[in-house]
């Protein structure tokens, strides 16, 4: 009996850190990969490195290209970007 008994803080502990620390990290990094996927063309982004800019291009492999002036392109990988300013509006196909 005693041994379950000693067991009971780890498990406390463990429980509160997973619900104060653990899951909401998890939270937040699925809703930044749901924001990646959703990059296109038109967006306005944040990097990482405090770049802003303007989407041209997203390619297959794990780039993005950003118009950060105009005239002026650089390629940045997809999981550096930060936070979207502005979406722009999917295309509308009328039929």
């Amino acid at each position: 009996m005693q041994g379950i008994e000693g067991l009971i803080p780890f498990v406390l502990i463990f429980a509160i850190m997973y619900f104060l620390m653990i899951r909401p990290q998890q939270k937040k990094a699925k809703e930044h990969r749901a924001m990646l996927e959703a990059l296109r063309r038109g967006d306005q982004v944040v990097t990482q490195g405090g770049l802003v800019g303007k989407v041209v291009k997203v390619k297959e492999d794990g780039e993005v290209e950003l118009e950060i002036a105009e005239g002026v392109k650089v390629r940045v990988i997809r999981a550096t970007i930060a936070q979207v300013i502005s979406k722009t509006e999917p295309a509308t196909t009328e039929s």
